[in-house]
């Protein structure tokens, strides 16, 4: 199972294992109080997309397209991830966006959810 979670809310036992996937660390966490197993800032949004998005903030669908586009050269992390599910039986994207509705790690977790289909 794979589930999304924003930084600022407590670990819990039932995160499973948690992966950090922005590129920046959330402010005003220490690492002890975020408990994350592994930071893969690499499948985070690029700079650019993640600054293009908080310009254009009503723009969702094509922030979805170009961050799909982008992890089309992210397998390795992708299939990392994956892995660490089946192993896990329950991973935790973490963000760090205030937005619950639109962020990277909805988008993350359903192009995972389609490779596993």
């Amino acid at each position: 199972m794979i589930r999304i979670k924003r930084a600022y809310q407590s670990p819990a036992q039932k995160d499973g294992y948690r992966i950090m996937v922005d590129r920046v660390w959330p402010r005003g966490v220490s690492k002890q109080r975020l408990k994350m197993d592994v930071w893969l800032k690499d499948i985070a949004p690029s700079h650019d997309l993640r600054r293009w998005l908080s310009q254009n903030s009503q723009k969702w669908e094509e922030f979805k397209t170009k961050y799909r586009e982008e992890l089309q050269d992210k397998d390795e992390f992708l299939n990392q991830i994956l892995d660490l599910e089946k192993e896990k039986e329950t991973v935790t994207l973490v963000y760090t966006s205030g937005n619950t509705e639109h962020n990277n790690a909805i988008v993350l977790k359903e192009v995972l959810d389609e490779l596993k289909s």
